[in-house]
């Protein structure tokens, strides 16, 4: 079994400022020839590769933050983070590198990181004049202690110094306690210079101030500062927001006091960082970066231990799925897993593949399932967010979960067909949740996304199912709505939903081939989808039309003779004709297709030849159709190509 106290992940800070996960391994210090030190090495655990080889320099400044992580700078713009699993381990290596740099392993950072355009200066300071001395913590100092904290901002050793001085002797405890001094005695002078003083401190972007300021017994002291700003009338009440407005619910309850306590603090923290603090200028957008990775690390922790709990989360999927359970409770239940995924869209892949093979293995598509078929649309909204996650996540887990239930369930209960519905149902005029549904069927049954190496079949046996059990529930408000011309249906959300329909079948012509052929043929359905060509909404013709430009496009002689057969070119060019001179999208996509088959089609040129030439010729607005009659005839080809030339062929029922 491996040692799980040296069990680390690597992170590095990218350009945007956020941590990536460069994988899990274990550290070891040891002695490395070719860098003539004192290194540590990270080997991947999967496979025993080196993630990392770093010489403990003795002027790198490390720092250890929140029991587990140990940070450094290699290089310019170029941060690294160990996380490790257990304190131990983490205590473990500081010492060594403490040990490196004869430092004293109780501190929580090795070295004053100097900058490069100060070094010089600093050099020639005598030893005392670079240290920060802070007055008294007293009522009648704060306008000196916040001159003081303003002022070092833009020196990267002031700040330094001045963190370390706030950090001994309980500095920051007995600021936050004058703060209820000054509220009590309604001192407004002292609470908008405590607010710059706050304001100041968090700037300082230290981790070892943030632990104490973020503890349960400060952090609303921290807001309530930060609440006085100077330029506003009258305070914010940010404190009553977080103990009153903002509550927080337990679905079921969390035993675990520790994982309470990080998801009470890092909502108060991100509240901070989102609400309250002004958005950062250019030059000040790096002062927060400790503040984002220290909610980053309290995110990783919140969704790994709920991850390591699994009764919790039994008892979550339990409740969800129950018959019993009262409407209210479902939906909070559902909410929970909302935003547990949401959240879960912080963690770099690594983390959250194992995050979602959780939930997959604990049953949360057979939940949704169910979920989804609910008549509460919280619910039902909640559900289809949850499933978008999932179809993001992994389409090919959520194709195999599909394919499997047919020997289990009806096909009306499918979940894909459970999707279908709806988007067919969508109430909202806009269609936003239909909109949101189509896109992830789009994802589903895109071949782009099936080529694992692991499922070969995977493309050949999820469409088979498709067209099998769900293709005939799509296209159901097609069908019905194109029995006619009279029955064509010109509601303007009915029309909205033929087009999301249309759009899809579009896509499924230019990437299912075989499939989609095959269905087009048995339920004539081009035929039914010409007949919206006369919807007074012009969207939904150019749905149509696009739909057989797309099969026009294939260039398979099976499309051509079906169209040729039903003599499917009427409904266009009627189209055509009824627009007149008119010069608008729809007039330019019919002349587009007609270009198009003109460039090399031959069987269909012939068949429109034969049949529309005298409707066509007089169009003298455009050249498409002049000397059409004139296209070269295959007579003058070999004799071997001369059974097959188009013009020869008679033409297909007309």
């Amino acid at each position: 079994m491996s040692d799980t106290r040296r069990r680390v992940k690597v992170y590095t800070l990218n350009e945007d400022r956020q941590w990536d996960d460069r994988g899990t391994g274990h550290v070891s210090s040891t002695f490395v020839e070719r860098l003539k030190g004192i290194s540590l090495l990270v080997r991947a655990e999967s496979d025993g590769s080196l993630l990392l080889e770093s010489k403990i320099s003795p002027n790198t400044a490390y720092q250890k933050q929140q029991d587990t992580l140990i940070v450094w700078s290699e290089a310019e713009n170029y941060d690294l983070a160990l996380s490790f699993q257990e304190k131990a381990g983490c205590d473990e290596i500081w010492e060594k590198i403490c040990q490196v740099q004869g430092k004293d392993p109780a501190l929580e950072i090795t070295q004053d990181p100097i900058d490069e355009s100060e070094e010089e200066r600093f050099e020639e300071m005598p030893e005392t004049s670079h240290l920060v001395e802070l007055p008294p913590c007293e009522l009648a100092r704060l306008e000196e202690i916040a001159d003081l904290v303003t002022s070092v901002l833009s020196s990267p050793i002031r700040r330094e110094k001045l963190a370390l001085a706030l950090m001994s002797e309980g500095y920051m405890k007995k600021l936050l306690q004058l703060f209820q001094v000054c509220e009590d005695l309604d001192n407004r002078e002292g609470l908008h210079h405590l607010y710059e003083i706050v304001r100041g401190v968090l700037f300082l972007n230290k981790a070892a101030l943030f632990e104490v300021m973020f503890s349960d017994d400060c952090i609303m002291d921290v807001v309530g500062c930060l609440e006085f700003d100077p330029s506003l009338v009258q305070p914010k009440k940010h404190r009553e927001f977080l103990t009153k407005t903002a509550k927080f619910k337990e679905v079921i309850p969390i035993t675990d006091s520790e994982l309470r306590q990080k998801i009470h603090q890092t909502y108060r923290v991100q509240y901070i960082q989102d609400i309250i603090l002004p958005t950062p200028s250019v030059f000040e957008e790096n002062f927060l970066s400790t503040l984002t990775s220290f909610i980053f690390f309290n995110k990783v922790e919140i969704v790994s231990m709920l991850q390591e709990d699994e009764k919790f989360l039994t008892e979550v999927f339990a409740q969800l799925t129950d018959e019993a359970t009262e409407d209210g409770k479902r939906r909070e239940l559902v909410n929970f897993f909302k935003e547990f995924c949401a959240f879960s869209q912080t963690l770099q892949p690594q983390n959250r593949d194992a995050f979602f093979k959780t939930l997959a293995n604990l049953g949360i598509l057979p939940a949704l399932e169910i979920v989804m078929g609910m008549d509460d649309l919280q619910v039902r909204a909640a559900a289809t967010d949850i499933f978008s996650y999932l179809v993001e996540f992994s389409p090919s887990m959520v194709r195999e979960f599909v394919m499997q239930e047919p020997q289990q369930t009806d096909d009306d209960v499918l979940l894909i067909n459970v999707v279908i519905k709806q988007m067919i149902c969508d109430s909202d005029p806009e269609l936003g949740g239909a909109v949101q549904l189509m896109g992830l069927l789009r994802t589903l049954i895109d071949p782009e996304n099936m080529l694992a190496p692991t499922n070969k079949t995977e493309k050949t046996e999820f469409l088979s199912f498709f067209y099998k059990y769900c293709m005939q529930v799509l296209t159901v408000p097609l069908l019905a709505s194109t029995v006619d011309e009279k029955n064509c249906k010109d509601h303007f959300q009915t029309a909205q939903l033929l087009a999301l329909i249309l759009e899809l079948l579009t896509f499924c012509v230019e990437h299912h081939t075989y499939h989609i052929k095959t269905y087009i043929m048995n339920k004539d359905l081009l035929r039914r989808v010409l007949v919206l060509m006369n919807s007074k909404h012009t969207f939904l013709a150019l749905c149509a039309l696009r739909f057989m430009r797309r099969i026009i496009g294939q260039k398979d002689e099976y499309y051509n003779r079906y169209i040729v057969k039903g003599n499917l070119f009427e409904p266009v060019i009627n189209t055509l004709l009824d627009n007149g001179t008119r010069y608008n999208l729809l007039n330019s996509a019919i002349i587009e297709l007609f270009e198009f088959i003109k460039e090399d089609i031959k069987s269909l040129i012939a068949h429109i030849i034969d049949n529309y030439y005298k409707a066509l010729e007089s169009i003298e607005y455009v050249q498409t159709f002049k000397g059409l009659k004139d296209y070269p005839d295959d007579e003058d080809e070999e004799d071997e190509d001369e059974e097959q030339s188009p013009r020869k062929r008679p033409r297909l029922g007309s």
